[in-house]
């Protein structure tokens, strides 16, 4: 008999599965894929790691999150500035002072505001994702950095989405180009892969295991089940599929030492058909007299295929509520999948860390004092 059952090695199963066997339960880890880590998976091709679902840059400002990771694997000093090419313009990206330099010729925080109010379009209740970045930066902004990139990532227009899915964007008025502010960032040195090893060493782990495939069974064998995968799928899809939007990854070896010269550039025109080609060996360098690039493309999605980026309607909320709510007490979920949101991978370990601290006080009989964490959410067993 096991004590928890994990479904899913991704960062919200593996992190819980340590916690919790640290603190004396008996955990089992199975993984639908052949490999452990999830979407962090990375594989060594040629001396290379290679960020086989897309490129994964670990940040926070939670030291507590960065103190654990820090237990497993030994984090590079990098930092995510990626360039963006439309139509053949290679421009500064995330939007900056250097940006407006390219664009308008602007020197100065000054300046650039007053360039930014005189393209600003009056719209006082922002309806869309469209009218509200015309009313933040402008039409010229809007066609070069978000028009086509948006309408290829969602395959729909962007007056037919909400404003929430850009307003992550960071827009600023410095030279500061780093995508990312928090105090803590970097990419684990020899990839994540070897994270994963050692965060999940010496815990049961069965990969190739379909949970759905003999539920029964693994119930059977368990007091708790943690589920990290999608709720309409555990529930066979019994009041229908929530969507999301797909990708395509083409990965070539390339017989050059560099190909692009950084990690990332965005192709935001509407006519390429990638977002971004990703070039790997700059996340972890490596010398060698080859390298790796991925092109991404974004795909519609249907039941079956790999799940990246939930479309968060009104709808999709209803329907995973409803879901939710006929989970069996001794469920708990977690993780980007189970929760239909996006996260990044410093919310969804502080999570796993928050609910294993619940079931530590659980199994010690002391009264629950924690607040819900902000990730949970599905109704209070």
């Amino acid at each position: 008999m096991y004590d928890y059952v994990i479904v899913g090695a991704g960062f919200f199963g593996s992190v819980f599965a340590r916690r919790m066997t640290d603190a004396g339960a008996k955990c089992l880890v199975i993984e639908k894929r052949g490999h452990i880590a999830g979407n962090c998976y990375t594989d060594d091709v040629g001396g290379i790691h290679v960020h086989q679902y897309g490129p994964h840059i670990f940040h926070t400002n939670d030291e507590g999150v960065w103190n654990f990771v820090n237990q497993f694997a030994r984090f590079s000093r990098f930092s995510y500035r990626p360039k963006v090419n439309f139509r053949g313009r290679m421009l500064s990206f995330p939007i900056n002072l250097t940006t407006l330099h390219q664009l308008w010729g602007v020197k100065t925080p000054q300046e650039a505001e007053r360039r930014l109010e005189a393209e600003r379009v009056p719209i006082e209740n922002p309806a869309n994702l469209e009218e509200w970045v015309l009313s933040q930066v402008g039409q010229e902004i809007y066609e070069t950095f978000v028009y086509g990139y948006t309408k290829k990532q969602w395959g729909r227009d962007p007056k037919e989405l909400p404003s929430s899915i850009i307003r992550r964007l960071p827009i600023r008025l410095t030279w500061n180009d780093d995508y990312f502010n928090d105090r803590f960032c970097g990419i684990p040195e020899g990839g994540y892969t070897q994270l994963f090893q050692k965060l999940l060493k010496g815990i049961a782990v069965e990969t190739n295991v379909d949970f759905l495939g003999d539920q029964s069974h693994f119930e059977s064998i368990s007091d708790r089940i943690v589920y990290t995968g999608p709720l309409d799928r555990l529930f066979q899809y019994q009041l229908g599929a929530n969507d999301w939007r797909g990708l395509r990854f083409e990965q070539q070896v390339i017989q050059s030492p560099d190909y692009q010269g950084i990690a990332a550039i965005n192709y935001t025109d509407a006519e390429t058909p990638y977002t971004r080609c990703v070039e790997h060996k700059h996340f972890d360098p490596v010398r060698s007299d080859h390298t790796v690039i991925t092109h991404e493309y974004p795909a519609d999605w249907k039941v079956g295929d790999e799940m990246y980026y939930p479309v968060n309607n009104e709808q999709g909320e209803a329907l995973q509520q409803r879901y939710a709510a006929m989970l069996p007490d001794n469920y708990l979920i977690g993780g980007r999948l189970a929760t239909y949101r996006y996260y990044d991978m410093h919310q969804v370990i502080a999570s796993a860390m928050h609910l294993a601290d619940k079931e530590m006080q659980r199994r010690s009989g002391r009264i629950l004092q924690l607040a819900p964490h902000p990730l949970e959410t599905r109704r209070a067993a």
